[in-house]
């Protein structure tokens, strides 16, 4: 027991620094050929590796090299993702232009939606095309042999992850190089609880290699075919849109809403008017004539003039006389 537990912390430790990506020192081939384990890519250029870790006297990064190799670029793997909105003739016959197209060209559908807007028919469909056609297929894709009146949006995008996949494929080889000790070890284990642990670390190394398995493999399925999503539609005449924006009935609804809610606020008013201004008028009317009645009882009229005594005309300054010029 003593003389695995150190052997099975340093196979831990190993498995813990390749699931983490580090890809430093690990990589002693890279710029070289690697093996089939990561489906024959082509790692990274080599000049990195000959700087880190070239013995002296060794040739500078550039040279002694076959002219003939090629280069980092060709083995670069680019996912390109792109969109498309086309304006067509006839929806029908553009989707069966461009699945000709693309089927010629290896390609194929990965996912279709149809739909009805307005009467106008739609359609999208996303394409998984050969990445070395892509080019050719966008071209295709514009003119659909005249069929496309219009290209309304174009978008496309590159992202290189060769990187990534240099990174999965150097920690996938740490992991089986685990793997490989721990099954070494589990054979000549003798003890139930050494052979438990192994098969534990062994279970957990095995899941970490089936998890970047299938990263590396996405990657390789997205750098190997593009993804492109067109939405065709047929342009829409100005006439039609036009017509489509008056519409009688909904005038005739709205103008009939607009009656009805203005008779209802007149037939509010002269309810509340009915009921509660009219009882209020009627209240203070009853009691102006109380008033009226009550003041005349008290006798509180307007003074009047005494009689016999002529009043003061206008313009006079005593009583029948004219006033001093």
């Amino acid at each position: 027991m003593r003389s695995i537990r150190p052997v099975l912390v340093l196979l831990g430790l190993t498995a813990i620094l390749a699931a983490c990506g580090s890809g430093a020192g690990a990589l002693p081939d890279v710029g070289g050929p690697v093996g089939d384990t990561s489906g024959g890519f082509q790692g990274a250029p080599s000049a990195a590796p000959a700087e880190a870790g070239a013995p002296d006297g060794a040739p500078a990064p550039g040279e002694g090299r076959d002219p003939n190799q090629v280069g980092a670029r060709d083995d670069a793997k680019i996912v390109r993702t792109g969109s498309l909105e086309l304006e067509v003739r006839d929806v029908g016959q553009a989707l069966r232009a461009a699945r000709d197209a693309i089927v010629d060209m290896g390609g194929y559908v990965g996912a279709s939606t149809t739909s009805n807007v307005d009467d106008q028919p739609m359609a999208e469909i996303t394409y998984r095309i050969p990445v070395d056609r892509w080019d050719e297929a966008l071209d295709a894709l514009k003119s659909l042999n005249g069929l496309t009146t219009k290209v309304a949006h174009e978008r496309t995008q590159a992202v290189e992850v060769t990187g990534q996949v240099v990174d999965l494929q150097a920690r996938i080889r740490n992991l089986r190089a685990s793997e490989t000790a721990l099954q070494r070890i589990a054979a000549n284990a003798t003890r139930i609880s050494d052979i438990l642990e192994v098969e534990t670390r062994l279970s957990d190394v095995r899941g970490q290699i089936e998890q970047l398995t299938a990263q590396l493999q996405l990657l390789d399925d997205q750098a190997s075919y593009a993804t492109l999503t067109v939405l065709f539609s047929t342009p829409v005449v100005a006439v039609e849109v036009a017509s489509n924006e008056w519409q009688p009935a909904e005038t005739v609804d709205e103008a009939a809403a607009s009656l009805i809610s203005i008779l209802q606020g007149l037939a509010t008013a002269g309810i509340w008017f009915a009921i509660v201004w009219v009882p209020i008028l009627l209240f203070l009317a009853v009691l102006a004539v109380a008033g009226i009645w009550l003041a005349r009882r008290l006798g509180l009229r307007r003074p009047r003039p005494p009689q016999g005594y002529p009043p003061t005309l206008p313009g006079t300054g005593e009583a029948g006389a004219p006033a001093d010029g």
